[in-house]
């Protein structure tokens, strides 16, 4: 069925790329696009990767509070509001699904390299906390959603850079204001300066949010400086970020307690207090230098001190650490010929995270109490060493080639028990790249690619288990391998557009079809306690993305995604539940975590001539799902809708007023919106469901000037 779909929608592609011949100067203005996801600018048809562009135009119809409202229209990618405020989970093509639960996981994703202005937010451990980002200050988001191990290294099962530069030709103030219902109220003061070589962004953001559950208030403030100075031949890039996020966990529910009062929170987590408090700041240089008209480089360097507080799991604790690291890249481009063109990149890029951990009792009042329960230092180091060759024939034909050596190694220490001293654990891998490109016309495209991934296990995943007294001998748990992905994929990307068309102007889809083999995935034993790289897993899948804009202000978008995920090979041993002797045989089930079917659909009516008027209306649809790997608790399918309305072209006094309303989960839907994977079960009771938002409202009034 997925051959015959492909077939389908290529030779359709083929008849309007004859029929639309005639057009190509038009054609020609919407093949511009370009993207980093090769780390350099190119062309987005050129690129044998499936990647998804959300400009700034469709980040402002959302609440503007978690990464997941950036990324619902995008295929593949499947992001979850945890508890309504920035705690999401993300999964690209399966990589990420186990990124929920309880132990280390709140407000954190794992499996997906996330940069904001190609600054990495990623831990060398492959997790990435949301703390520095703040999604109303996005001008545009690129997703890479092929694995880009090759290129990106460690955690790269996905690819998300946020750019928060204006790039605006003039300079303005901006103060924005939100509102809505469950205590959300959000206030953003943004100053951009621009001349004809310099660009310079402040931004500083407070949001608060109560939440809607029991126990989810959530408080940030964070503070932006970005300066860009372009010169002759270089340029030269200051970034500075600085944070304080505080937010409580509500927990897990099980379905008993969902289906009475599903606004409740987790009674342990309640009675605990359980909460984070984070607050990090970071530097970072961006320096790219043009040799001469063939050579350059470009170079990254940036430090981030983190202070981080939480209380969990009946401990207080606290996090000092330091994250530091840089990147090296030198680029060659040559034209053998007025019909070739020839591009070497090669370079390497080093990340390192160090600090001292300390668990306390806590107090009779959830503070720190004073019983020291454990001194420990946790270390990561990730580095990789990479090159890549592309060759253009014609503008119509590309090849792309490209190896990377990834070595991350694990450090720790546990000050309170010397006798175990300081361990370590090295990952070390080598990951093929390769992909062929055929540009039929300039707006249309097939491409494919092959090649690997790699991803070790995340920080808090080393951990030994107590099944036979490993957390006595060693530190980190000696079972651990790194994940190894073997991808193939077949894509095509196509613009059409209608010049001499009454009803549409424009088409633009994608199509991918893949095919993702992993050996040593990650599973998580009794709730997440520790962690075996146990299981065989293969993954295929389809993505569509559709979109048309027609003559008469309707535009229409979609995307879509069905995927089949299961473990090939997966044998549990029950020891480790203290069942001896005893196996259980998961070879044949579905991957926890991962829907089949999810997708997007979304209704536009635009009116500039009426003040930039805009009204949209979408529906979110994501298929049931297990949680576990034995496939015995399930998480229903929902569909919600949501619908906006505003205005972005009103003017009073010179002063730019852009204003508007939406409603989310209109119909309010009950729905269960994440959930903990192979949870924990008490008195025969799965603790998974985290329930999404009733029907709530939000209301964005920004001035400009």
């Amino acid at each position: 069925m997925l051959r015959f779909l492909f077939l389908f929608l290529f030779s359709i592609s083929m008849y309007y790329s004859q029929s639309n011949q005639n057009q190509d100067t038009l054609i020609y203005k919407l093949d511009q696009i370009t993207i980093t996801a090769t780390r350099y600018s190119e062309n987005i048809m050129e690129i044998p990767l499936a990647v998804s562009i959300i400009p700034k135009n469709e980040l402002k119809l959302n609440r503007n509070i978690g990464i997941d409202e950036l990324l619902k229209s995008v295929p593949g990618v499947l992001s979850q509001s945890r508890a309504g405020n920035q705690d999401v989970r993300i999964v690209i093509r399966g990589f990420g699904a186990r990124g929920a639960g309880d132990r280390s996981n709140y407000a954190t994703t794992r499996g997906i390299k996330i940069l904001q202005n190609g600054i990495p937010e990623t831990e060398p451990d492959g997790r990435t906390s949301f703390d520095l980002i703040d999604v109303s200050l996005a001008q545009n988001v690129e997703v890479i959603r092929s694995n880009a191990s090759a290129i990106w290294g460690n955690a790269s099962g996905g690819v998300i850079n946020i750019s928060t530069l204006p790039k605006d030709e003039f300079s303005y103030n901006k103060l924005e204001y939100a509102s809505g219902n469950f205590g959300l109220s959000k206030f953003i003061a943004e100053k951009f300066i621009q001349d004809d070589f310099q660009k310079l962004s402040l931004s500083l953001s407070n949001l608060k949010f109560s939440g809607w559950r029991q126990h989810s208030t959530n408080y940030k403030t964070l503070f932006n400086i970005n300066y860009l100075n372009d010169f002759k031949h270089s340029k030269l890039g200051f970034y500075i970020n600085a944070v304080s996020n505080f937010f409580l966990v509500p927990g897990p529910l099980t379905l008993n307690q969902f289906n009475i009062n599903s606004q409740q929170a987790n009674s342990f987590y309640l009675s605990r207090d359980e909460r984070r408090h984070n607050r990090l700041g970071r530097l970072a240089i961006t320096y790219d230098y043009h040799i001469d008209n063939v050579n350059s480089f470009s170079s990254m360097i940036f430090v981030s001190p983190k202070y981080l507080q939480r209380s969990e799991r009946g401990t207080f604790r606290d996090f000092n650490r330091y994250f530091v690291g840089g990147s090296f890249i030198y680029k060659n481009e040559n034209n053998f010929s007025d019909r070739f063109k020839n591009f070497l990149l090669a370079g390497f890029d080093e990340a390192y995270q160090d600090g001292a951990i300390l668990f306390y009792s806590l107090s009779p009042t959830n503070g720190r109490g004073n019983q020291l329960r454990d001194n420990k230092r946790e270390g990561a180091n990730s580095f990789g060493a990479f090159v890549q060759n592309e060759i253009i024939y014609d503008n119509k034909f590309s090849a792309i080639t490209g190896l990377r050596y990834d070595i991350v190694s694990y450090y720790s220490e546990n000050y309170l028990n010397q006798n175990l001293g300081l361990q370590e654990k090295v990952f070390r891998k080598l990951t093929p790249k390769l992909g062929f490109t055929y540009r039929l016309n300039p707006t249309f495209s097939i491409y494919t690619n092959f090649g690997g991934g790699v991803e070790v296990p995340a920080g808090n995943e080393t951990d030994p288990s107590s099944t036979f007294g490993e957390d006595k001998v060693y530190l980190i748990n000696p079972l651990l391998e790194p994940i190894k992905s073997t991808t193939f994929e077949i894509g095509v990307k196509k613009f059409i557009y209608y010049e001499n068309s009454d009803l549409i102007k424009l088409i633009n889809y994608e199509l991918s079809l893949y095919t993702i083999n992993v050996e040593n995935d990650i599973v998580p034993y009794r709730g997440g306690r520790f962690y075996f790289t146990a299981a065989k897993t293969r993954r295929n899948g389809l993505e569509l993305s559709f979109n048309l804009k027609s003559k008469f202000n309707f535009d229409i978008f979609s995307s879509f995604t069905y995927s089949s995920n299961k473990y090939v090979d997966y044998t549990v041993d029950s020891i480790h539940y203290n069942k001896p002797n005893k196996f259980a045989n998961y070879s044949g089930n579905f991957v926890a975590g991962i829907p089949n079917l999810f997708y997007n659909v979304g209704l536009n009516y635009s009116l500039n001539s009426f003040y930039g008027f805009y009204s949209t209306i979408t529906l979110q649809t994501v298929s049931e799902y297990f949680v576990d790997d034995a496939n015995k608790i399930k998480v229903p399918d929902f569909s919600i809708v949501n619908f906006s309305i505003g205005f972005n072209q009103l003017s009073v006094a010179g002063i730019k007023i852009y204003t508007s309303f939406s409603i989310n989960n209109l119909f309010n839907k009950k729905y269960v919106a994440s959930a903990f994977i192979n949870p924990d079960v008490i008195n025969n009771e799965p603790y998974y469901i985290e329930p999404g938002l009733p029907i709530n409202y939000s209301f964005n009034l920004s001035f400009q000037f």
